[in-house]
């Protein structure tokens, strides 16, 4: 992630949060008025973020300084002081909740991921995300799945085809969705196929698509799917998987688990930042 294509992003947010002035800081705080403050996790996680905390600080004011105490992507038990912000007190405070909004989502995200790859390391399936992550921040949610030790999914509806069942219904059948697909994009744009039923399966794998996607299967339907594919399409499995039932879609020998809910139901890592005067 380059830093400087997420800068819009952050300016726009700390221009929603502080719009004319932030009034209460700047009715206690004199300009100039120097500030430490600690950036403490509150429970054990995975970090992701830290680079665009910083970033968040730094726009307000390129003079503070952020010192990191951990490494991005590492795992940190609860207490643990991830970094100390130092300078201008007004933009310190003023930055202090766009900072933590992103630090503690992109926290969440890579911790969610993190476990999820955990359960089924033991098994040859790789875990990715999707394109259900918030407006806006989908190179920040995407970004965040891989310090937790995912994939990425397509970023967008530009880098990869992928024909969904209202596709279908709009062409008027598979096959005529893939011919006119491949009619319209270069070979070197992958193209995915959803299937729902064993039957759309069997006509993917005939029509030759580079992945076939099982969308909403339970396992034993999956597993059947991976045999008839045979090792002709990369294999995908999404819908309905959850912690619980992750290890159960991994035993199928499906090749990616796509979880939408790593990024849409995202529960954010408690972090706070703690200030005191500094020098």
């Amino acid at each position: 992630m380059h830093l400087w294509s997420v800068r819009p992003l952050i300016a726009q947010a700390l221009r929603e949060d502080i719009g004319t002035g932030d009034v209460t800081t700047e009715a206690i705080l004199p300009p100039g008025t120097p500030l430490v403050g600690r950036l403490v996790v509150k429970q054990a996680g995975r970090i992701a973020g830290l680079p665009v905390a910083e970033e968040v600080f730094r726009l307000l004011d390129p003079q503070v300084r952020m010192e990191r105490h951990v490494d991005e992507g590492s795992d940190v038990a609860a207490g643990t002081v991830l970094a100390t912000v130092s300078g201008e007190g007004r933009a310190i405070l003023s930055a202090e909740r766009v900072a933590l909004n992103l630090l503690q989502r992109l926290s969440g995200i890579a911790t969610a991921t993190r476990d999820v790859c955990r359960a089924v390391a033991d098994f040859p399936v790789r875990i990715a995300d999707t394109r259900k992550t918030l407006p806006g921040l989908r190179a920040l949610d995407k970004y965040a799945v891989r310090m937790g030790g995912g994939i990425n999914h397509r970023f967008g509806l530009y880098d990869c085809v992928l024909i969904k069942d209202n596709h279908i219904a709009a062409a008027g059948s598979l096959s005529r969705a893939v011919e006119a697909v491949r009619r319209h994009v270069g070979h070197w744009i992958k193209v995915e196929v959803e299937a729902d039923t064993l039957e759309q399966v069997d006509e993917a794998v005939r029509l030759g698509v580079d992945l076939i996607l099982f969308d909403n299967m339970p396992p034993d339907e999956v597993a059947a799917a991976v045999r008839r594919v045979g090792g002709r399409a990369i294999t995908e499995a999404s819908g309905g998987i959850t912690p619980e039932n992750v290890r159960v879609y991994a035993a199928t020998g499906v090749d990616v688990l796509s979880l939408g809910w790593l990024t849409h139901s995202v529960r954010a890592l408690d972090i706070s930042l703690d200030v005191q005067p500094g020098r």
